[in-house]
């Protein structure tokens, strides 16, 4: 029998609760701590960004991480079906997670065949920098294959997820952990201590500072984008839903710190700037392997687990356009992801070619750093916020109650008060923000 059970004319579930646990870690783990928490953390100041980032997390990010989940599961549908069971225009707002979930896939898609390059040419022993990398057009062939890849393994179903999950977590885990092991020998690793945990308090009063820390909150633990909800629709009926939210994002956020200490030892030591950007992970870890003794090994074991985490946060995030286009076109499954894959290859392209030597570039960055800068921070914390309020205010405080599995009321009381307070306090930030 196969770890998520499904019956005709029934909605498939996760088998048990660490199965929902890993699979939703799998989700988020790949690219939102791996590839981006470690860019952010080098562009916003090291470690402001990281208090500022952990109150985001655990004041606002993780209830309304809940409530999404939450959402998922009373209402067993896709994210349009959600919200439009919430209020009869919910359909709106459930279209504009689709909408943005399909903006952030596409460009996943590419950092995602990013890494199968790097794992490719880690085999091939021709692991080259970032700027070899992308000097012809491997950035748009390996996003080729990454799609048609996805779309492969989609058509096998939700299952197939959750097998690959649990594989997945622990060996990337330990990989991790050992290329720290080995970068607290490098020259710069007092260096990148203190960049991580030594703060300058006065950069706490930027409010730029506090939208990336949002954003990136926002954006480890999958809220407004309809993973959570998604993903939750397939919750059975004994798993406690806070208890598995904190699970999650205790590892998201360990394995998020584990990647800054993973990489920022060596850019300081290789003299590298830390404010690079989207390529950092990219730059910086070719040059470690290739000094390291031994490194064509762990070049090879890291891509290769890397490329499956990135590939896992993609079919998370293309399961919720799926869902939505099953039920809102009434497609069959095999057509449905045929139809999101054809969509992908033409709205992934343009991320694609700019790291090419077309370079196509918006507001004078990448056009993939502007999709990730403007979707993946401003637009996600304000899907998560519009999501929250609505289900806060709108849905019966018992129906919440009873979809989050819990048997403390302050665990209750606390989601449903953060959800129904954060519309008005974005309007609040957004003014600290615009003339603060």
């Amino acid at each position: 029998m196969s770890a998520m059970t499904e019956q005709p004319g029934q909605r498939g579930q996760w088998s048990s609760e660490p199965a929902f646990v890993f699979s939703m870690a799998a989700a988020a783990v790949g690219l939102g701590n791996l590839w981006r928490f470690p860019y952010m953390l080098g562009e916003n100041g090291g470690a402001a960004f990281i208090i500022a980032y952990l109150i985001a997390l655990l004041v606002v990010a993780l209830p309304v991480m809940m409530l999404e989940v939450g959402a998922g599961r009373l209402a067993q549908g896709s994210a349009v079906e959600t919200f439009r069971r919430v209020h009869r225009f919910g359909a709106i707002y459930g279209w504009a997670i689709v909408v943005l979930t399909i903006a952030i896939s596409s460009y996943y898609l590419v950092i995602t065949g990013w890494t199968l390059g790097y794992a490719v040419g880690a085999v091939t022993l021709s692991v080259d920098t970032f700027d070899d990398f992308t000097v012809g057009y491997n950035s748009v062939w390996f996003f080729l294959i990454t799609t048609v890849l996805a779309a492969l393994v989609l058509i096998k179903g939700v299952s197939a997820i959750e097998k690959f999950s649990k594989l997945l977590m622990p060996v990337l885990l330990g990989v991790i952990v050992l290329l720290v092991i080995i970068a607290t020998r490098m020259d710069g690793w007092a260096e990148a201590r203190a960049f991580m945990f030594q703060a300058d308090f006065s950069m706490l009063s930027d409010p730029r500072l506090w939208v990336f820390a949002f954003g990136q909150a926002f954006y480890t633990l999958a809220i407004g984008q309809g993973y959570l909800i998604t993903y939750g629709s397939y919750i059975p009926k004994n798993v406690h839903v806070p208890r598995a939210c904190l699970i999650v994002a205790g590892t998201e956020t360990s394995i998020a710190l584990l990647a800054g200490l993973m990489i920022f030892p060596y850019v300081f030591t290789f003299g590298m700037d830390p404010g690079e950007g989207s390529q950092l992970a990219f730059s910086t870890l070719p040059v470690v392997f290739e000094q390291m003794r031994g490194g064509w090994f762990l070049a090879i074991l890291f891509f290769s687990l890397f490329f499956l985490a990135a590939f896992s946060s993609c079919l998370a995030g293309l399961k919720v356009v799926i869902a939505a286009f099953e039920e809102e076109f009434r497609m069959d499954h095999v057509r449905a992801v045929l139809a999101v894959g054809v969509l992908m290859l033409f709205l992934g392209l343009p991320s694609a070619l700019s790291f090419t030597p077309v370079q196509l570039s918006v507001a004078g960055m990448p056009f993939l750093d502007f999709m990730d800068q403007f979707g993946g921070t401003n637009v996600v914390i304000l899907s998560g916020i519009v999501g929250a309020g609505l289900f806060s205010w709108l849905v019966p405080r018992e129906r919440i109650h009873d979809s989050l599995g819990a048997s403390k009321r302050w665990w209750q009381w606390r989601i449903v008060i953060v959800g129904r307070a954060l519309p008005f306090l974005g309007v609040l930030w957004l003014g600290w923000v615009l003339f603060g």
